[in-house]
């Protein structure tokens, strides 16, 4: 395993550069600019994110969701309200995300407080999405033990029938959430490994720009 790690490349690409005192006085701007950069460079799932939220012991519980929009009302993602994120964001909405996007070397972390959005938002989320989100939503069951891989098949099968026949079903759990942030970082990689860190703080109705160590 060792010898592995070891052969393994770390951004064997061009890397952009990246000049924070260019950056603009609010993270939004510069997140949305970052994102259609890694897409536009080939980055897989640039839309994927991981989440992190504690649970009522305190222990850090971490999962890859994926990102349904970002705007001045926060960072939207959406889960079952029964399933484990979803007991431990109702416990505690305190929340980070992670961004990494390797094609290009830079990595974005949000952290700040998580809010619930309505019944009637939460299953407007889900209704512009595919067959198959509204088919896995009408499942359920997230974050349960389950009995056998067949029980999954008779139920999929079902929910699939369903998600068909009713594009409009109701997903009783289904919770559209947002992350209002606190606090957003930019990383930006360098192969001599000079990092840029670009932070920004949430202060008043404003923002604080400081620069981290890498």
């Amino acid at each position: 395993m060792e010898e592995l790690l070891k052969s393994l490349r770390v951004w064997d690409t061009e890397l952009p550069a990246f000049d924070p005192s260019q950056a603009p006085a609010a993270p939004l701007p510069l997140f949305v600019e970052w994102f259609r950069s890694a897409a536009a460079a080939g980055q897989t799932e640039p839309h994927t994110m991981s989440l992190a939220t504690v649970d009522e012991d305190g222990l850090p519980d971490v999962r890859t969701v994926m990102l349904h929009g970002a705007d001045e009302t926060g960072f939207h993602f959406a889960s079952h309200a029964g399933s484990a994120k979803g007991r431990q964001l109702a416990a505690d909405p305190r929340a980070a995300l992670g961004f990494y996007w390797p094609a290009q070397g830079r990595q974005i972390r949000v952290r700040g407080d998580v809010t619930a959005a309505t019944p009637e938002e939460s299953q407007a989320d889900l209704h512009v999405r595919s067959t198959g989100a509204l088919a896995a939503a009408l499942v359920g069951h997230q974050s349960e033990v389950l009995g056998s891989l067949g029980e999954l098949e008779d139920a999929s099968v079902t929910a699939w029938e369903r998600a068909q026949a009713e594009p409009d079903a109701f997903a009783p759990t289904w919770t559209a959430y947002a992350l209002v942030p606190r606090e957003v970082e930019f990383f930006q990689g360098d192969a001599r490994r000079r990092h840029i860190r670009l932070r920004y703080r949430a202060e008043g109705s404003g923002w604080v720009r400081e620069l981290l160590w890498p």
